[in-house]
């Protein structure tokens, strides 16, 4: 819409009646997917290509992309959608780095072993949640839309059960739970941080700046792809001895110091790395 507002209002039922949705980001997420696969289907048959979508739902990654003419060539996808912190924020994880990552001939919970595939992409969409935005909690409300004619019920009796139903003239009277959508492609270790991407899991974290991610500045980009796999292959697992003490390599410092590379540290993206700790 012109207005940046989601195009998707709810939930319709037999009756005709819109529920609205909620901003729980799975169920966000899941329509969001499911609004655009159309498209990126489009893209996969006109550039000659077939889908297939992951077996199961903690299977890496969400669409595989095959060469018709050579299927020996493959490129994995992975949807990535999230909200807003602020106007210039945003962040998701990136898969894991454990499993698959590090057995890379291996098929377990991946469609195929991560080394079959070309590359590593991820299909990113950043939009702002209306009730973050207005820090007000939401919940689901019910309309009636005069457009689309109702043929049922009293129009003088506000209700359906218990549940007050607002009777709007229009679709796009109601208020979209998301809006402003920023969509960008991005290879995988393009955008990724040095840091884990939700709490105690093993999954990569990606940078959080909005532009970086849409312009694949990430912590890795200029210094290459094979030192983003190695690190995060290594990341939690490879120690140091750092001030008398053994630790734990988690963050690209201090593994380009373990691998004798610091020559290497003007090529990080300091913007997304974790803080560089003072030389002693």
């Amino acid at each position: 819409m012109e207005s940046g507002e989601w195009t998707v209002k709810g939930f319709i039922d037999v009756y005709k009646n819109i529920y609205t949705i909620s901003t729980d980001t799975k169920i966000v997420s899941k329509i969001l997917e499911i609004h655009i696969f159309p498209e990126i289907l489009r893209f996969a048959e006109s550039s000659g290509y077939k889908l297939i979508l992951a077996e199961k739902q903690n299977y890496y990654p969400d669409l595989t992309f095959v060469n018709k003419d050579n299927e020996e060539v493959k490129f994995a996808l992975d949807l990535k959608t999230t909200f807003r912190r602020n106007d210039t924020t945003a962040g998701f994880t990136l898969g894991s780095h454990g499993g698959y990552f590090r057995e890379r001939d291996k098929d377990k919970n991946i469609q195929f072993p991560y080394n079959k595939y070309s590359g590593h992409y991820c299909l990113g969409i950043i939009y702002t949640r209306t009730d973050f935005e207005e820090k007000v909690a939401t919940e689901t409300k019910m309309f009636k839309v005069e457009e689309l004619d109702e043929q049922y019920g009293s129009p003088e009796d506000p209700t359906i059960g218990e549940r007050v139903v607002t009777t709007v003239e229009k679709l796009v009277s109601i208020t979209s739970v998301i809006k402003d959508f920023d969509f960008f492609a991005a290879e995988k270790w393009k955008i990724a941080s040095d840091s884990r991407g939700s709490g105690n899991t093993a999954n990569i974290g990606s940078i959080k700046v909005i532009e970086d991610l849409k312009n694949e500045n990430g912590v890795f980009s200029q210094l290459g792809e094979e030192w983003f796999d190695e690190y995060w292959i290594n990341y939690g697992v490879a120690t140091m001895v750092k001030s008398g003490k053994t630790t734990k390599i988690t963050n690209i410092w201090d593994f380009l110091e373990f691998k004798g590379k610091k020559d290497l540290f003007d090529k990080v993206v300091e913007s997304g790395a974790k803080k560089r700790r003072e030389e002693e």
